[in-house]
């Protein structure tokens, strides 16, 4: 081994040193980083920059390079990265006061901006966990807890996302989406006066539409018999015979209908409510 060393140590020292600089100079970008390149402190360029809707293993992964000494590199996270917000009590427009867990998601669309204003994702994160806290008190305290519990809720994320959004701009982020992990009342007393309340309303609803229903069964029911008044006062102007006819035939029937099954009826043969027996007008 000296023997080699004493005939290719320069050799060698020269291949060493080869290695070294091509380590220095290449730069080995995953699929899911972004790599800014920074030189003399400014950023220069981006490799593999996000781009929305590209197809994988299109997006400039790969082998990049730099200059030693005088270019440095900062990996920027491509994926999708999560912002979880401790529990906070939040007071609803009904004066409820709510724990809420909540969360948004949101990625690096512009890593120059990131690194010059933020420097690190993890910056970022600690920028926009107080934003999305005071605009979810915001947007929260202006509806009543039980519009958590309706579709309203989904408009209240979304202007929660598009608010917190503005924001992370200014930092090279996007914010994709916030959700509502859980939106409960604290334990005891204001839970279940919250119980009672929202089960007097409901009762109340349900006595409004109840009045509602009443109220268009009577206008419905009017103007039925008022359109049947009209029919039969129709039909006994074209036919008055038919229609007295008629007319005598349904009271027969209810009369004699309603009796039990060994009533008996007494009438005198000339008697004018049987006319229609005698075929008399």
């Amino acid at each position: 081994m000296e023997r080699i060393w004493e005939q290719h140590k320069f050799a060698i020292i020269a291949l060493v040193a080869i290695i070294i600089a091509a380590f220095s100079v290449i730069i080995v970008v995953p699929e899911d980083q972004q790599v800014v390149v920074v030189r003399t402190g400014d950023p220069d360029r981006v490799i593999n920059r996000f781009a929305p809707n590209e197809p994988y293993g299109q997006t400039g992964a790969g082998i990049g390079w730099r200059l030693p000494f005088i270019e440095t590199v900062q990996y920027v996270d491509k994926r999708v990265l999560d912002l979880d917000m401790d529990r906070q009590q939040v007071l609803s427009n009904d004066q409820q006061r709510l724990q809420v867990d909540a969360y948004a998601r949101f990625r690096i669309i512009d890593p120059v901006l990131m690194v010059e204003t933020a420097g690190s994702e993890a910056n970022v994160e600690a920028q926009l966990s107080p934003i999305l806290t005071s605009v979810l008190r915001q947007e929260l305290g202006r509806r009543p807890f039980a519009s958590l519990l309706t579709a309203e809720r989904g408009t209240a994320m979304a202007n929660i996302r598009e608010a917190l959004d503005r924001q992370a701009r200014q930092y090279g982020a996007q914010v994709i989406d916030v959700r509502i992990k859980r939106a409960d009342l604290p334990e005891g007393t204001p839970l279940e006066s919250a119980f009672q309340r929202m089960e007097a309303d409901r009762q109340e609803e349900a006595e409004t539409i109840r009045a509602q229903g009443r109220k268009n069964a009577q206008i419905i029911r009017a103007e039925a018999e008022a359109n049947a008044a009209n029919t039969y006062a129709q039909a006994y102007g074209k036919d008055p015979e038919f229609y007295d006819f008629y007319r005598a035939m349904e009271s027969y029937r209810r009369t004699f209908e309603q009796g039990e099954a060994d009533t008996s009826v007494i009438l005198s043969p000339d008697n004018e409510y049987l006319r229609q027996f005698r075929g008399q007008r």
